[in-house]
């Protein structure tokens, strides 16, 4: 069975910084592209970044661009999401998905949901003084 589990979620003050991770099992993460995305409070869902299966491409949102950063390590079948200067308005439960394809081992691909076929049970992000 395939599964997807975030980590590393909690409460921080603007400025801080997170890590979270997202660990795979069941499938080699190697062969699939990692979407994060989030769900703010009475918001829809937005993508945040996108890594491709080999981790040599990255896409970002314009509002996380040069904050946030996005990793794979696929030896240890997890990614990354690393989060700094975090602003009030990033608090959103986040989540990770997995999208399957050769097309996507050296490209990183947008924000497409219905794509991933695999998604974590999201971990909470707030930021709050």
């Amino acid at each position: 069975q395939r599964q997807l589990v975030e980590s590393g979620g909690g409460l921080v003050q603007p400025g801080g910084s997170l890590r979270l991770s997202c660990t795979a099992s069941g499938f080699a993460l190697e062969y699939y592209a990692v979407g994060w995305f989030r769900q703010a409070p009475g918001k829809e869902r937005e993508g945040v970044s996108t890594i491709s299966g080999h981790g040599d491409a990255t896409y970002y949102e314009d509002s996380v661009k040069g904050r946030f950063t996005t990793s794979k390590d696929n030896a240890k079948n997890t990614a990354y999401l690393q989060m700094n200067e975090l602003m009030p308005e990033d608090t959103a439960v986040y989540y990770c998905a997995v999208e399957y394809g050769s097309s996507w081992y050296h490209r990183a691909p947008t924000f497409r949901e219905y794509e991933y076929d695999v998604w974590g049970q999201g971990t909470q992000v707030t930021v709050s003084s």
